[in-house]
């Protein structure tokens, strides 16, 4: 039953997905009939390899390839041998700018209200939609916590609002929190390692800094003391920047050291080694977390506790996503519009992070990743929760589309402008390398995403 439910919920993904590629490419083929314009294909897939069905209705040919990951509508102009004349008014090049303009934008357009059509429908019937937030609260300590842990003052509902001041809106951000702040975790600041190298001269002043000190030596060694806190803006806890703490990390010979000197007073050297990796060793300790929590909607300090070698506190936690309600028809306007603005918003901000570099190439996902994905949320958490996963692929779909990049339609709506402005169209055989150029880098970028989505399924990752 359990593989039926997940084979089914993978089905329903995938129709969901089909439906946008479908509905895209029907908002150009409905809007070139109304301006108009002849249609010769109507593709489902690219047109690479071989073609799993094929049939003429009336004058259009309908094409199913087996590489399914886009769709296409085919204008007389896209052939050589096309039958109409030059001047034909069934030709897309003898349209207006604006009527041009029209049908190269209508699959965005169509991908943009089916969104809005999927997040009405679902608020409509689900009586609620998600507001992008969490409230995750404290409900017990485990059998791992520590006894710095336990007396902390965290009482059973309390919810944790901020960890070392900032706001956790995302279940992912504890566990962040706390393996980056792990005991040992083999990073140290060098400011503290230099630190802590005075120090030693200072308790150890026979010892020459330089020389190499023989086993047998027993060594003075400084106070311990905490390193500093880790710091995480929203960006990073969502992976849109990369986490750099700006830290050192030790060798595998000063770890060792580490964990043999294990907070003593004093240590006597097991093997050679020079004050320079007692220091690095001795700057490597704990991090201190902070977590400031709500109680009767107060906020409340409690005291700063310290995760383990392995990153664990050992608390326990249930966590709830808000929702809005959409009860009213007042309430599901405003609601659908919220959701729409906010997801549209965090998009455009993410392609921001992309173009500018702080999103590498590697950490990027495509399709699987989002089949695997969808698969996951209808079978755990429902169709609805499933269909705002179509309706926020359906706006990226809608917002990559756009961007100007030549082989989008962005790229058509960028020569349509040059041509408005300039008063001549763009050279055909310019648009035509220029597209294609891009065709296939768009394509190569595709074989990237996919790669990272077997290998990310591959190790776990999603």
């Amino acid at each position: 039953m359990a593989f039926l439910h997940i084979f089914f919920s993978a089905l329903t993904m995938l129709f969901l997905i089909s439906l946008l590629i479908l509905i895209h490419e029907a908002g150009h083929f409905i809007a070139a009939r109304m301006v108009g314009i002849r249609v010769d294909k109507f593709g489902f897939g690219l047109p690479f390899g071989p073609t799993l069905f094929s049939k003429k209705i009336g004058d259009v040919e309908i094409l199913v390839h087996a590489f399914l990951l886009g769709g296409y509508v085919s204008f007389p102009d896209d052939e050589e041998d096309c039958d109409l004349p030059a001047d034909s008014p069934q030709r897309y090049c003898n349209k207006t700018l604006l009527q041009r303009a029209f049908v190269i934008s209508a699959g965005v357009i169509c991908n943009v209200l089916l969104a809005y059509v999927l997040i009405f429908f679902t608020g409509a019937l689900w009586k609620h939609l998600p507001d992008n937030k969490f409230i995750i609260s404290f409900e017990n300590f485990s059998q791992h916590a520590s006894e710095n842990t336990r007396q902390s003052g965290f009482q059973k509902g309390d919810i944790i609002y901020k960890i070392n001041g900032t706001e956790i809106l995302y279940p992912i951000a504890i566990n962040k929190f706390f393996v980056l702040s792990k005991e040992f975790d083999g990073f140290t600041k060098k400011e503290i390692i230099d630190k802590k190298l005075s120090e030693l001269k200072a308790l150890n002043p026979k010892i020459n800094p330089d020389e190499i000190i023989k086993a047998g030596t027993v060594i003075k060694l400084p106070s311990f003391t905490d390193e500093e806190k880790v710091e995480l803006s929203q960006d990073n806890i969502i992976g849109l920047e990369k986490y750099n703490s700006a830290e050192t990390e030790l060798t595998s010979e000063q770890k060792d050291l580490r964990d043999k000197i294990n907070y003593q007073k004093s240590y006597k050297l097991e093997a050679d080694t020079n004050l320079s990796d007692i220091a690095s060793a001795v700057s490597d300790t704990k991090k201190p977390i902070y977590i400031t929590v709500l109680r009767d909607n107060n906020e409340i300090n409690l005291k700063k506790v310290y995760s383990n070698k392995d990153g664990i506190l050992g608390i326990e936690q249930v966590y709830s996503e808000k929702y809005t309600e959409t009860k009213t028809l007042k309430e599901l306007i405003s609601g659908t519009f919220h959701y729409v603005n906010y997801n549209v918003g965090f998009m455009v901000y993410t392609l921001g992070k992309l173009f500018t570099g702080k999103i590498p190439v590697s950490e990027m996902n495509g399709i699987i990743a989002i089949a695997k994905v969808g698969t996951e949320i209808i079978a755990y958490k429902g169709i609805f929760q499933g269909l705002l996963l179509t309706a926020m692929i359906s706006l990226n779909l809608a917002i990559i589309n756009i961007l100007p990049i030549p082989a989008l339609d962005g790229g058509h709506l960028l020569f349509i402008i040059i041509e408005k402005i300039t008063g001549r169209p763009v050279s055909k055989k310019f648009v035509e390398y220029v597209s294609n150029f891009f065709f296939y880098l768009l394509i190569l970028l595709m074989i990237i995403i996919i790669y990272n989505d077997i290998h990310a399924w591959v190790i776990g990752k999603i």
